[in-house]
This record gives C-alpha cells, sequence and structure tokens, in this order.
C-alpha cells in the first residue's frame, strides 16, 4: 500500500478536491494546493494546517499553463512529489434547443480538462522515473466511457485522459512509477450542479475523496465509482452503437435542455 508524504493537488478549492485535500492532512505530510478559487483555497490550506499538514498555498488556474507547469517544478525541486492529483476540471453543455457548445466554451472545456491536466503532470514524469518513485492520479470521468450528446466537449476531454492515463501506466509500470485513471460518477459538487441531465447514484464528495484516496494506496489502473453508474458506462461502451443510441436517449441524455453553466 503506497502511503504519499508529498502530495501536489490541483483543483483543490473545489468541492472534490478539498474533500481529497482534507483526507490527506496529517502530520508528517506536505500538502502543494492549488486552484482558480484564492478565498477557498485559503481556507482548505488552513483546514488542513489544523489537521498538522504543512500546506504549500498558490492560486492559480490551470489554464495558465506555463505557469503551473514552473509552479510544479519549483514544488518538486523543494519538495519531491509522491503523488500527484491532477484534479481540475470544469463542465458544460448543449443550449437549450440542442445548440452545440460554442468554440470559446468548447477550448475552455479542454484547455481545462485536458491540457490543465497534462501541464500538470508531464513535468513530473521524468524527474518521477528518475527517482524510481511516484505516482500520478488523472481526473477523467465515467462520462470517458461513452459520450452524451448533451455534454459533447466534457466527455471528449475526460475520454482522452482516460486513453492517456492507459498508455501512461503502461509506459511508466517498469520504472517504478504508478498511473490511476480515476472516474467518478455523479458527486455532489458545484460542477455537478451545471449539469442539465438526470443525477443518478450521486454521492457525496467525502465519499469519494475516501474511494479515490483508497484506489490510489492500492495503486489501481481505474478507480471507477459508484458501482451502479460504472456498470452501466461500461456496459454502453460494449454493445452496438445502434443500442446504446437508444439507451442514452431513453434515459434523457439527448434532449435539448436548459444549460446552467
Amino acid at each position: 500500500m503506497f502511503l504519499p508524504k508529498r502530495i501536489l493537488l490541483t483543483g483543490a478549492s473545489g468541492d472534490i478536491g478539498s474533500a481529497l485535500a482534507t483526507s490527506y492532512a496529517a502530520n508528517g505530510v506536505t500538502l502543494a494546493l492549488t486552484g482558480r478559487d484564492r478565498a477557498k483555497l485559503t481556507s482548505v490550506g488552513e483546514n488542513c494546517q489544523s489537521l498538522g499538514a504543512k500546506v504549500l498555498v498558490e492560486p492559480i488556474d490551470v489554464t495558465d499553463h506555463d505557469r503551473l507547469r514552473e509552479w510544479v517544478i519549483a514544488i518538486d525541486q523543494a519538495h519531491p512529489i509522491d503523488l500527484i492529483v491532477a484534479n481540475a476540471g470544469i463542465t458544460g453543455s448543449i443550449g437549450a434547443n440542442g445548440q452545440i457548445e460554442s468554440w470559446e466554451d468548447t477550448k475552455k472545456i479542454l484547455d481545462t480538462n485536458l491540457y490543465g491536466v497534462l501541464s500538470a503532470v508531464h513535468p513530473l514524469i521524468e524527474r518521477m522515473r528518475e527517482r524510481r518513485q511516484g505516482q500520478i492520479g488523472l481526473m477523467s470521468s465515467l462520462s470517458g466511457y461513452h459520450g452524451l450528446p448533451i455534454t459533447p466537449a466534457y466527455c471528449g476531454s475526460k475520454a482522452a485522459i482516460k486513453v492517456y492515463g492507459e498508455a501512461l501506466r503502461g509506459l511508466l509500470a517498469a520504472d517504478g512509477v504508478g498511473v490511476s485513471v480515476i472516474c467518478p460518477g455523479f458527486v455532489k459538487s458545484a460542477m455537478s450542479d451545471r449539469f442539465p441531465g438526470p443525477k443518478p447514484f450521486m454521492i457525496a464528495p467525502q465519499q469519494a475523496a475516501g474511494m479515490i484516496k483508497a484506489g490510489l494506496a492500492n495503486d489501481r489502473a481505474r478507480i471507477s465509482f459508484p458501482f451502479p453508474m460504472n456498470l452501466g458506462m461500461w456496459f454502453l461502451s460494449t454493445i452496438p452503437p445502434v443500442l446504446s443510441d437508444r439507451l442514452i436517449s431513453l434515459f434523457g441524455y439527448d434532449s435539448a435542455l436548459d444549460s446552467k453553466d
């Protein structure tokens, strides 16, 4: 079981990120936390400090890729990272009458969910390989199994992270570096509140954080939950498209819905 002591976490000002940071906070642990919301990030950092952790806080939007990469390298030079969880992400959806997401929204989603994740982990890959230890957690989604028509850009970004992480795990296995792809279903959060479709089997951020932490500790290749949604999305990815399209329509994920993003 892997027990990291120096942890870097992006998206720490969000609901899942703050729950994850809190779950790792303890005496002897160093947490490097970044997020877009300065006030929330400060609050999360103070809470983690009260639990005994040494906390390094830096407000960064992960779409500022150069600044993020520089910060990650600086942290690793001072505190060689045992575990990075690239957690930051945003969502979006089609318009009320089925309009495709705007180019600006599409680019922002990909800049955050795809390039923001890669910008965080890429600087650490060779550094961890040289140390022959470390772990990388990549935040994907169960929507990475099969695209939902009401959120094309979001699903595309999460599918890219899922496949990238699976490939990276195979590449780094011989070097002692673990890679886990994290695929949550619906977790109660500000982001899930903006999702316009049905949200079955929703769980609390603290419950999600516990499952992510346990999965990372055991170096699981894929950390996907909750089980009913995991099974359902996996099933959609295995059956013929004519059937999966019908099921998606039946469950209400192809309608023109009001966007709350």
